[in-house]
């Protein structure tokens, strides 16, 4: 295994480092303090052509100035939470919103914009990225003093861990999770829709107003959501269904059928032969598909386009402090969390 640096930028008159861990078999993970974000996972493809297979944009400024949110660590609750609110033992919190009256993604400021401490570890068959921050209590809105450590582990296995760990002082909310995006044809200005994408899923959860849960899960079973058998993400993207002509493709909730440590989720691309295996000890996995070209910033000289790219990002189901039924995502003084991801990547002939 090997790891190193290069400069990356700075933010409030402090250096940036990018880090790049890499292995044997041709696979590197490059990331930053700044969010803790990932700014490149490089692959080869069926032909030993290596490239990078995610989005970001290519500038810390871009980064600070658009939150695009490529590869970031979100948090302290991924989603939205209807109106920036939930109660807590009878008393009601209010959060600070940031999107429609609502809170997205932790907020204003949400941990996708703080720059964590960093330190590197490097074993005979794994490199580490260990990234720490203090949350401090009130920090957009949420109650608590919380601690929050993730690890980007890289493997000989070309596995791609994310490990978190968080503690708190008092009674707060914790559902982070990474808003990577991969596009497997290795070129960002090809779109993902003939990625094909198969999920161990048999419900979605349904959006309504402002793009909010609306508390149902529905069974997939012959709709556009349906994943059981791989398929092209244009048959879902391109349907005419209400629920995907609301957001303009994918940007739902699944909720995971298979126990901790199974295959839930793998996306491909045939011409290239690559391939992205997931699991997770997570019970939902949230897919989007880049539904808007963002124009306000450039990736390689052009604006990065509708379906650029294709999230599959692991969490408890969002909103899920305000829905009955859709998991707990408090976190306790007398708790530590834990919750560990993995994306293998592997090429097929």
């Amino acid at each position: 295994m090997n790891i190193t640096t290069n400069f990356f930028g700075m933010f409030q008159n402090q250096e940036v480092v990018e880090y790049t861990l890499s292995n044997s078999k041709g696979v590197s993970l490059s990331a930053i303090p700044y969010g803790a974000i990932v700014t490149k996972i490089v692959t080869p493809d069926k032909n030993g052509e290596k490239a990078n297979i995610t989005l970001n944009v290519e500038s810390l400024e871009d980064m600070v100035a658009h939150r695009p949110f490529y590869g970031a660590t979100i948090g302290r609750v991924a989603g939205r939470i209807t109106d920036g609110q939930y109660i807590d033992e009878g008393q009601q919190i209010q959060l600070d919103v940031n999107e429609k009256g609502n809170q997205l993604h932790g907020g204003p400021a949400g941990l996708d914009t703080k720059l964590w401490k960093a330190k590197t570890k490097n074993e005979e068959d794994y490199a580490s990225l260990i990234f720490s921050y203090k949350s401090l209590a009130g920090e957009n809105g949420y109650p608590g003093n919380l601690e929050v450590e993730v690890e980007y582990r890289l493997t000989e296995k070309n596995e791609w861990k994310i490990l978190y760990t968080a503690h708190t002082d008092a009674t707060t909310l914790f559902n982070p999770t990474n808003h990577i995006y991969f596009n497997l044809t290795g070129n960002i200005k090809q779109p993902i829709l003939d990625h094909k994408l198969q999920l161990f899923s048999s419900k979605f959860g349904m959006l309504g107003d402002r793009n909010l849960p609306t508390g149902v899960l529905k069974n997939s079973s012959g709709t556009a959501f349906d994943f059981s058998e791989s398929k092209l993400v244009r048959e879902a993207v391109l349907s005419d269904d209400p629920q995907i002509k609301l957001v303009s493709g994918l940007d739902h909730p699944f909720v995971l059928d298979q126990g901790d440590g199974a295959i839930q989720a793998i996306l491909s691309e045939e011409k290239s032969g690559r391939q992205v295996i997931l699991s997770t000890e997570e019970s939902c996995v949230v897919i989007y598909t880049h539904n808007k070209e963002m124009d306000a910033f450039q990736i390689k000289g052009d604006p990065a386009k509708q379906y650029a790219g294709i999230t599959l990002e692991t969490q408890v189901l969002p909103d899920a402090v305000n829905q009955s039924e859709f998991g707990d995502i408090v976190l306790h003084p007398d708790e530590t969390y834990h919750s560990q991801t993995t994306y293998r990547f592997d090429v097929i002939e």
